[in-house]
């Protein structure tokens, strides 16, 4: 058997050492494409807008497995608070530091290095691709979103999905995700009549009319909860009016409200019980009110069957743990890549993803890249 080249720490490091804060690319999909074109893969780079994605296969069998995950990364914040450079990828005591090592170019490094030992050994009996965008951390309305899109009407098949999301919560490989809850942002503006606070009745207060509104969508209990979901929740994140005068009725009120939401909701119905609430807030009231819903993603869940069990032994196999199957946390991309196919997300632990001084060890990305060569031989094996 060949011997293996790619050294996945030292590939994260030359990601990470790519700036890349969306939008901005900084060369990090050069580096991603480089390795694979390495490995026989066709390469294909998606543009969306000023988004860099990449969709990569090797071999034209069925089944194909995927694994998702994105080069871009938040912006570092006080970069002085950082004890290195955010961007050098130096490694002290044992640990890759840098943005992006938890989330996640180590997991893109060593799920790379992993197919590289499959291919090796000749174990890719079907075919392995990678969709990398470079869009997660923005809006994700130009990285895999499109590309999900623009695979779906050329045909693409893809049959099962992992995406490197750190999915861990304390340990490498004591969770994964199985589904996510859907988010809804709503942004509600009442625009009433400017006045003299000490004559009323020639104003129109908005005031009043958002805390009502606000009030009576916080009021209900939209569920209590779902198979392997928490119960949604309605959190209102900012109302905001501006006025610094005391003697002054202000003309406009605004409030922001978001909602995740389990699968006994969809983003629709949700929507269309916010606006008829605005509307009935907006009775009698000599003013507008006015709505603007954005539904970022539904809810999902991948149902225990092959694939979850076999995640969970190649899991069980490397780190000793059974993972729990979680659909906690915030949103990521499988709520794209589901409609494609099954997904589930596998990847180290993200206690520092986001933070000053992002790190991981060395050790589990060298153990989290043993964990997806194994992840991927059992899957030929199994499900071929």
């Amino acid at each position: 058997m060949p011997a293996a080249s790619i050294d996945p720490v030292a590939l994260a490091q030359a990601l990470i050492r790519r700036p890349s804060v969306t939008p901005a690319d900084a060369g990090a999909m050069d580096v991603v494409q480089e390795a694979l074109a390495g490995l026989g893969f066709s390469c294909r780079r998606m543009r969306f807008g000023e988004i860099e994605n990449l969709y990569a296969r090797r071999g034209a069998a069925r089944p194909n497995l995927c694994f998702a995950g994105h080069t871009d990364v938040v912006p570092v914040g006080d970069a002085g608070a950082w004890r290195v450079d955010p961007f050098a990828a130096r490694i002290a005591d044992g640990m890759l530091i840098g943005r992006g090592a938890a989330d996640m170019k180590s997991a893109i490094a060593a799920f790379i290095a992993a197919a590289e030992r499959v291919i090796a050994a000749g174990e890719a009996t079907g075919a392995l691709s990678l969709l990398i965008t470079g869009d997660e951390e923005g809006i994700a309305t130009h990285g895999t979103r499109a590309v999900v899109e623009a695979l779906r009407a050329e045909g693409e098949r893809i049959d099962h999905c992992v995406v490197g999301e750190p999915s861990s919560s304390a340990a490498l490989g004591d969770m994964i995700k199985v589904g996510r809850r859907g988010s809804l942002n709503a942004e509600i503006t009442v625009e009433g009549v400017q006045g003299h606070v000490a004559y009323p009745d020639r104003a129109a207060n908005p005031i009043p009319v958002l805390i009502g509104l606000l009030a009576t969508l916080r009021a209900r209990r939209l569920d209590e909860g779902y198979p392997e979901f928490q119960p949604s929740n309605l959190e209102v994140t900012t109302f905001d009016v501006g006025n610094a005068a005391t003697n002054v009725i202000p003309r406009l009120a605004k409030g922001r409200l978001n909602i995740r939401f389990n699968p006994s909701h969809t983003g629709r119905a949700l929507a269309d019980w916010i606006e008829a609430e605005a509307t009935r807030a907006s009775e009698g009231f000599r003013g507008k009110v006015g709505v603007a819903i954005d539904i970022s993603g539904e809810a999902f869940l991948t149902e225990p069957g092959a694939f979850t069990d076999l995640v969970v032994r190649a899991t069980a196999e490397v780190t000793g743990r059974r993972p729990e199957l979680s659909t906690t946390g915030g949103t990521s991309d499988a709520r794209f890549i589901r409609a494609l196919c099954p997904v589930v997300e596998l990847g180290l632990v993200g206690a520092t993803m986001h933070g000053v001084d992002e790190r991981v060890p060395i050790t589990e990305i060298r153990q989290l890249t043993e964990l997806y060569q194994t992840l991927i031989r059992r899957y030929f094996a199994e499900m071929s």
